[in-house]
């Protein structure tokens, strides 16, 4: 993660929150993904990831995104909510199909009439130095967004192909 992009987590009502602070990203998601697969281990299984402060978000971590909503709907009863999602995010995610497996901005969701005091009491995750940023990580993330739709495929061909060669290299 850059030093200009952090996330900040916490729990309340159920859910476990975490807040980017900055881009959504290749950077990023690792952390991300560590810190609600950790949190899925210990039996949590409600998430909201805050995007107030996100101005954008590249493949790699909608990807991620995508394949952490999809292992909590094979648990059952799991959901992965969006907050504060700006309308340039809202475009990428509906342009990837990822509003099927992600609650956008949910009206109805028992943390909606709390997200203030939710913010002010969330703690910058301390993470281990990611070993996330290699050739299998973002492979794997762009392979989720080709499982959320299948235009997908398409659109992310060349990325994959090379992704997969470098992988393949170790």
């Amino acid at each position: 993660m850059t030093t200009d992009d952090s996330l900040d987590v916490g729990a309340t009502d159920g859910f476990v929150w975490i807040r980017l602070n900055g881009k959504g990203s290749f950077s990023t998601s690792p952390a991300l993904k560590g810190f609600v697969e950790s949190r899925m281990e210990g039996g949590d299984t409600n998430f909201v990831i805050d995007l107030l402060d996100c101005p954008a978000m590249d493949s790699t971590f909608m990807g991620t995104l995508a394949g952490l909503a999809m292992r909590l709907a094979r648990i059952g009863g799991g959901r992965m909510h969006l907050n504060g999602v700006c309308e340039r995010n809202r475009q990428s995610l509906e342009d990837l199909g990822l509003e099927k497996l992600l609650e956008i901005d949910p009206d109805d969701s028992a943390w909606q009439g709390h997200v203030h005091d939710v913010r002010k009491a969330l703690s910058p995750l301390r993470e281990r130095d990611p070993e996330g940023l290699d050739a299998a990580h973002l492979l794997e993330a762009h392979r989720k967004l080709c499982e959320a739709q299948e235009a997908n495929t398409e659109k992310f061909e060349a990325v994959l192909d090379a992704l997969e060669k470098k992988a393949e290299e170790g």
